[in-house]
């Protein structure tokens, strides 16, 4: 296989070239979002840019230290944006969040690098940082949905919970159908990409690795351990950031402490 092959800076720079299609639509549609594109852009860039030199450091120093304090900033982060995205209050949803993410992350990530990939050392940053950025980044969405999808439920069909509650049941029984719904909402993106891949799509890490220069076939390896590994981890952080919802944000009487923003 051949080598991965570099762009050069001048020729990267020159591909954002093409985001004068989306500004024109932007601008031909009046959808009021130029500003917001240059935004996200110069900031993904500025970001990465930033992440890609820190990494090139964590690699070299490869401390078990530094590993774990670095995937626990991104685990915080992406509870945050968790949060923000499903338009929650902060305090009483934090731990629920970062709980559910913790405890999804910690047992796949530990099967993945344990048993199936054994890097050396174990705590290898090389393996072990983007591993662990590549569930949490993924699991993201599927706890927003579900968020969102349950606390809609929860307002849009307060008679129906209140009429549970009043005859008696208890939270977790009264607002199981919400979070049934909000779990099937929330894994179906994932369920379905699963379902298409290798046919109407090439997933992002086995492309990467091809284009790296892997044999396609150790890439696939890759690819479905990881997708595997992400809908696994969805699961168990979906589920869990749920029932702490239930547990912190409704009374034992049945009363909703949380509303949406």
């Amino acid at each position: 296989m051949e080598s991965v092959v570099d762009i050069p800076w001048l020729t990267l720079a020159l591909f954002f070239s093409l985001l004068a299609i989306p500004l024109a639509i932007s601008r031909l549609y009046q959808l009021k979002i130029s500003k917001e594109i240059l935004l996200s852009v110069g900031r993904m860039t500025l970001q990465l840019l930033l992440v890609g030199v820190y990494l090139e450091y964590l690699f070299t120093l490869n401390s078990l230290m530094i590993n774990i304090v670095w995937i626990a900033l991104m685990m915080l982060i992406g509870a945050s944006a968790i949060i923000s995205k499903a338009k929650l209050p902060r305090k009483p949803m934090i731990m629920p969040v970062v709980i559910g993410l913790l405890l999804g992350l910690l047992p796949v990530l530990s099967i993945i690098t344990l048993v199936i990939i054994q890097p050396t050392p174990l705590y290898n940053a090389q393996y072990l940082v983007p591993l662990a950025g590549m569930l949490l980044g993924n699991s993201m969405s599927g706890n927003i949905v579900s968020l969102q999808s349950f606390f809609s439920a929860l307002e849009e069909r307060q008679g129906e919970y209140q009429a549970a509650i009043s005859l008696g049941a208890s939270k977790e029984y009264a607002t199981l159908p919400f979070v049934r719904e909000a779990i099937q909402r929330s894994l179906a993106p994932t369920l379905a990409t699963m379902t298409t891949s290798g046919l109407v799509t090439l997933p992002g890490m086995m492309t990467g690795q091809i284009l790296g220069g892997a044999s396609p076939i150790v890439a696939i390896k890759y690819q479905i351990m990881i997708m595997v590994a992400i809908f696994v981890m969805m699961s168990i952080s979906i589920t869990l950031s749920l029932r702490l919802t239930v547990r912190n944000c409704i009374n034992n009487q049945g009363k909703i402490l949380v509303r949406s923003q």
